[in-house]
C-alpha cells in the first residue's frame, strides 16, 4: 500500500513450491497467486491500517511476465476496480523495477537525478534503460539471449543446488578464487549482452571435470560459483560503463532481482568510486519482484491521469 508515495506496507508470499522442481512452473505459479491473492491483499490493508474505502486507485501488474500469474492478477484488479469505482492502472514490470528506487517507507534516502543510466537484472530481463523521467524511458541495450540471473539459476542448477540458485551461487562464491577456472568474456556489439555462452562453457567445464574427478564439483564448488559470478558481473559492468560514456552520464541505478548480488553491489561502488558515478542501489526488500515497486510506478502514471479500462488484459511480452 502506498500513500502519499510513501510506503504503508510491502506484503509478500513466497512460492517455495517451484524449489522442488528446480525452476518457476507456470501453473503452479498461477495456482499459487490464486491461493494467496486474497489474504495477501487483506494483509496489506492489514499493517497499512487502512480499510478497502480508503483505496483511491488500484495499480496492477500488466507484463510482461507469465500469463497466468499476471491474469490472476488482472482479473482480481479489475474487479476490485469496479466494485470501488476506482482508477485501474497498468503498470509495465521493468519500469516498475526501475521506480523501486524512489520508493520511500519508514527510511529516507536519495534517489537518481535524471536523467540516469539504469541497469536493471533479473532472472527473465537484463537491460541497459536510460531513464529521462520517472515515464519517459528507452532501452538502450539488452540481452541477445539468455538474461544474467537465468544464467545464475542455470549455473546453479548444473552444480547441483537448489532452486533458486542465484542466492546460492552469491553465498559460495564469497570462499573462492574467481581466476581459479577461465571462461569466456563475451563481448556482443554495442550496448548489447549475451550470457547464453557463459552458460555454455560453465556446464562443459563442469563435465569435463567430473569426468576426472567424481568429487570435482563438491572440492571446487566455491571456486566454480566465483568464475561463473565473476564473468557475469564484468560483462554487465562492462557495457554500464559504456552506456555511461556514450550518453555522458554519471548518474547510475541498478534495480531487479539480481541487483542484490552482493559482488555486484560491491564491485559497482568500487566502479562508481573509480568513474565518478553518482550510484544508487535499491534496498534488499525493493530488488526483488515486490509490490512496493508496482504501487509507485502506479502512482507517477496516476499523477499523469494514465488509467487503464476495465476491459484492459495481461500481455506476457511487452
Amino acid at each position: 500500500m502506498l500513500v502519499d508515495g510513501r510506503v504503508r506496507s510491502n506484503v509478500i508470499a513466497s512460492q517455495d513450491v517451484h524449489k522442488r522442481w528446480g525452476g518457476v512452473v507456470p501453473e503452479l505459479a498461477s495456482r499459487a497467486h490464486q491461493e494467496h491473492i486474497v489474504p495477501v491483499v487483506s494483509e496489506a490493508l492489514r499493517q497499512a491500517d487502512m480499510a478497502k474505502e480508503d483505496i483511491t486507485a488500484i495499480a496492477f501488474t500488466q507484463g510482461p511476465g507469465l500469463i497466468g500469474a499476471l491474469l490472476v492478477g488482472a482479473c482480481y484488479a479489475r474487479s476490485m476496480a469496479q466494485a470501488l469505482e476506482i482508477p485501474l492502472i497498468a503498470v509495465d514490470h521493468i519500469k516498475a523495477h526501475v521506480l523501486a528506487h524512489f520508493i520511500q517507507d519508514h527510511e529516507e534516502r536519495s534517489v537518481p537525478q535524471f536523467p540516469f543510466i539504469n541497469l536493471t537484472v533479473s532472472g527473465g530481463h537484463t537491460q541497459l534503460i536510460l531513464v529521462r523521467s520517472a515515464l519517459d524511458m528507452k532501452v538502450i541495450g539488452t540481452t541477445l539471449d539468455d538474461a544474467a540471473g537465468e544464467a545464475f539459476d542455470k549455473g546453479a542448477k548444473i552444480l547441483g543446488l537448489s532452486y533458486p540458485g542465484g542466492p546460492l551461487v552469491d553465498t559460495h562464491a564469497i570462499a573462492g578464487d574467481p581466476s581459479r577456472h577461465t571462461l569466456p568474456r563475451t563481448d556482443p556489439p554495442d550496448l548489447a549482452m549475451s550470457f547464453s555462452g557463459v552458460k555454455s562453457a560453465f556446464m562443459a567445464l563442469v563435465r569435463k571435470g567430473s569426468a576426472a574427478d567424481p568429487d570435482f564439483i563438491e572440492r571446487e564448488l566455491p571456486h566454480l560459483c566465483a568464475a561463473l559470478q565473476a564473468t557475469i558481473i564484468d560483462q554487465l559492468l562492462m557495457k554500464l560503463k559504456r552506456a555511461t560514456e556514450e550518453h555522458a552520464i554519471i548518474s547510475v541505478g541498478l534495480s531487479g532481482g539480481v541487483s542484490a548480488n552482493s559482488e555486484l553491489r560491491k564491485r559497482a561502488a568500487l566502479r562508481a568510486d573509480r568513474e565518478g558515478w553518482d550510484l544508487h542501489l535499491p534496498p534488499f526488500a525493493y530488488c526483488t519482484d515486490n509490490a512496493a515497486m508496482i504501487a509507485m510506478a502506479g502512482h507517477y502514471l496516476h499523477l499523469a491521469g494514465e488509467h487503464a479500462g476495465l476491459d484492459t488484459v495481461p500481455v506476457a511480452r511487452w
